[in-house]
């Protein structure tokens, strides 16, 4: 593998078409489970993405906001023609027998033993596929979108560029082509069942089918665009309505004209033919035959056009040539008739007719963007003291951001940045799960503050709203018990959740129905920590946050306190799972729960002397400080067993939680008194990282949830307890961090790391992961907690 200089060296990098031997599996067959073949994510935040693998297939179709889509579209690629031969530079030839005359990559190793065709490297927002023993001269694709740190406008663009590099090692001239193919695939990306019926599938989760209007495009019609600088063709469609709804745009694909470079078009051949519409011509010489036609497709036609830049390098010469791929789909809808605009429609307008103007702002910027990010990246990529693994996957986990069905919607006067929202994950698909964001946050809070705040003011708009609907409880299906009706969303409850895609996302709250949320103990304290947190993190001079936050914190700690049965001022759990361990029985007091009541009310004390000069707060301090003087002793006397903090006060279990502290965690986070000695929080984590980690299948993956001290189950069957949560390792090494246990936490974060990118889950990084090999819940939110890691070195 040669090196390049521009390819940073901790990349997540693999050969091009080299499969995997064992990659992990779905732990539930109802589970999503893509396969390995996924690579970094190209798109705006909330502006549709598309993503493309290591064997160079674009594959994943996440346009329609909230929905998923993973199929190879082979007509949407990349080719290169150079001295007399040519490839489509996918290693995976389409399954369905189209374009046959197409002569695909081959894939690494050519042989056994054999050297390999090339490397895809991967540090987002930015992915290479460097080219290497297939063609004479040295060919590198670089492919970003303009994502940075404190960027609230390019991010949002949906947008990709592929910068090509090509360069001549030998003594003689070589002729290169190269040739970009795209399907005209506008009208796909909506659901076609506009009232689709929701149903609870076998892990007890709330599911509703998605069927995009694949395949149909009728009424399709291709154009071309150019102007002095930049040549391209536009994919679009034929409508008579006067507005546009969703799924409605347009598509562009473009490039730079260069005295140095030849130009050839056509503009509608058949994506789903033999291919030979533009293959006969380009892998003779490289030219396309300049065929211009606008007839727009019928029932049953699909539609494709290719762009190419042929040209002669001289021996040693170099040659920069950029593409640029852009669409322009403004509206997502959520449930029929709620339609909402993307971000990105604040600057390129909400007709659908903009791909073009995106395309060429890409094609004006792109230099300034990469720089931009490179500027982002550099401080973090020049430290010593990271290892290069962490680098590697401190970025890589950002892909969420693009590809986690994210939102991003048009500002407004409320929202000032528009407003924000990633999934839980493409299982449990609905918005932003507060308990999981508790730890999945820290990225976006550390890069894109305003988008973090929008998220927690949403939280704080909705604990005062009620909805009284009912619903079963899929947890008792999971259990073969009769469900409970339950009341969707209780007043005064923070909810788990800001919705799902099918209803309407920030206003219809507490979609899941596995667990009824309005009895978990740990949610109303999460939204104070992160309201408190979010503050000290952006600033600490955000006084208006504070007080758009206080009447949703008075609310949620009241409602918290009605579970306090006997009095003691701290809430006991039920014995239902009612915390984000939702498979997890809790009795009486528990070290989790318990410890972040204690860090809320500590939190919101901070608040309300801060407050205090703005709006009286005085009597509801003096409430908090009187629960908090009379909890804290309870927590201490009935959970510490000398070594560590016992799971709960009631059900006699002997487990080590590793997520025992979390309150405790927070506490110092935020500069807060601790809720536990210091001694203690030492012993107990010394004992969570003996138990969970190293004597938990010997320290390789990971830390379990919950084991005895032997790191035995103390039930082999239970679920949760025997799994590895991404997110919540990543939690507990930044906890060992604050705790100045540095080694540890290293050692913790490298095996989740290792397990996650050596085992075909990058970008699908799951909720959950077993000793077995198996996977539960990909594409998850809470795995951005490395960014606590990050924040503690």
């Amino acid at each position: 593998m040669t090196t390049h200089p521009q390819i940073p060296p901790c990349t997540w990098n693999r050969p091009i078409g080299l499969g995997w031997d064992k990659p992990y599996t779905v732990r539930y067959a109802s589970n999503i489970d893509d396969g390995p073949w996924h690579g970094m994510p190209l798109g705006g935040f909330g502006a549709g993405c598309i993503g493309r693998s290591s064997r160079g297939d674009f594959n994943l179709w996440h346009i329609d906001g909230g929905e998923h889509t993973f199929k190879n579209v082979p007509a949407c690629q990349f080719s290169v023609f150079e001295s007399g031969q040519a490839y489509a530079l996918s290693t995976q030839p389409p399954e369905d027998n189209t374009l046959q005359s197409w002569q695909w990559y081959p894939p690494s190793p050519l042989s056994v033993g054999g050297v390999n065709s090339g490397t895809y490297h991967a540090l987002y927002p930015r992915s290479w596929f460097v080219y290497e023993n297939v063609f004479k001269s040295q060919l590198t694709c670089e492919q970003f979108s303009p994502i940075w740190a404190n960027n609230y406008q390019e991010t949002s663009y949906p947008v990709a560029v592929f910068l090509w590099k090509a360069h001549n090692p030998t003594n003689a001239p070589i002729t290169i082509s190269i040739m970009l193919t795209w399907e005209n695939m506008v009208g796909w990306f909506t659901n076609t069942l506009k009232s689709p019926e929701v149903r609870v599938r076998d892990d007890g989760s709330p599911v509703y089918e998605y069927q995009p209007r694949w395949g149909k495009s009728q009424g399709n019609y291709n154009w071309l665009a150019e102007d002095d600088q930049y040549f391209g063709c536009v994919l679009g469609q034929i409508t008579d309505s006067q507005t546009v709804g969703e799924g409605d745009g347009t598509w562009c694909i473009a490039m730079a004209k260069n005295p140095q470079v030849e130009i050839f078009h056509h503009s509608r051949f058949n994506p789903v033919g033999n291919g030979e519409d533009v293959w006969q011509s380009f892998s003779e010489n490289g030219s396309l035959p300049n065929y211009l036609d606008e007839t727009p497709a019928n029932e049953n036609t699909r539609l494709g056009a290719a762009i190419a830049v042929r040209f002669t390098l001289q021996p040693g010469e170099n040659l920069e040539v950029p593409f640029v791929l852009s669409w322009d789909f403004p509206v997502t809808e959520f449930a029929a008739g709620v339609n909402y605009y993307r971000r990105y429609t604040d600057f390129f307008g909400c007709n659908g007719e903009n791909a073009w103007q995106i395309a060429t702002t890409a094609l004006k910027e792109y230099q300034n963007w990469r720089s931009l990010i490179q500027n982002w990246q550099q401080p973090i990529l020049n430290r010593s003291d990271l290892p290069d693994w962490f680098k590697m996957a401190l970025f890589n986990e950002l892909y969420d951001l693009t590809s986690g069905g994210t939102l991003w919607s048009a500002a407004s006067e409320i929202d000032p940045v528009g407003q924000f929202a990633v999934l839980e994950c493409l299982d449990y698909r609905w918005y932003e799960s507060l308990d999981v964001r508790l730890y999945g946050s820290f990225g976006l809070l550390m890069l894109f503050p305003e988008l973090e705040k929008s998220v927690i003011r949403a939280f704080a708009r909705a604990i005062p709203q009620s909805d009284d609907r009912t619903r079963i409880i899929g947890y008792y299906l999971t259990i073969k018990s009769e469900s409970p009706l339950a009341v969707r969303k209780v007043a005064g409850a923070t909810p788990h959740d800001l919705g799902a895609p099918n209803e309407h996302v920030w206003e219809k709250t507490n979609y899941t129905s596995y667990q009824d949320c309005n009895l978990w103990k740990d949610l109303g304290c999460d939204f104070v920590l992160q309201v408190y947190r979010d503050f000290l993190f952006t600033g600490a001079n955000d006084i208006q946050f504070l007080a758009d936050c206080w009447d949703a914190i008075v609310q949620t700690l009241d409602y918290v306190k009605t579970f306090d049965l006997d009095g003691d001022s701290i809430p006991e759990n039920s014995g239902a799972p009612d915390q984000t361990f939702d498979d997890w029985r809790l009795q009486g007091v528990s070290a989790y729960c318990g410890g972040l009541w204690l860090a809320a009310l500590e939190s919101a004390i901070a608040i309300s002397d801060i407050l205090a000069d703005h709006q009286d707060t005085k009597a509801q301090k003096s409430i908090y400080q009187t629960w908090l003087n009379q909890s804290k002793p309870i927590y201490q006397q009935k959970l510490w067993n000398g070594k560590y903090y016992r799971l709960d006060s009631e059900s006699g279990s002997d487990v080590v939680m590793a997520d025992q502290l979390c309150g405790q965690f927070y506490a110092r986070l935020l500069s807060l008194p601790d809720i536990v000695p210091s001694d203690r929080a030492i012993s107990a984590l010394t004992t969570i990282y003996d138990a969970c980690f190293l004597k938990f299948q010997n320290g390789e993956f990971g830390a379990a949830n919950g084991v005895l001290p032997n790191g035995l189950p103390e039930n082999p069957n239970s679920t949760h307890p025997l799994e590895v949560w991404t997110g919540i390792n990543f939690g507990l090494a930044a906890f060992l961090l604050q705790m100045g246990m540095k080694n540890e936490a290293m050692r913790l974060t490298e095996a989740v790391v290792k397990q996650v990118y050596d085992n075909g889950l990058q970008f699908r990084t799951p909720e959950a992961i077993t000793s077995t090999g198996t996977f539960r819940a990909s594409t998850y939110l809470r795995a951005m907690a490395i960014w606590a890691i990050y924040l503690h070195l």
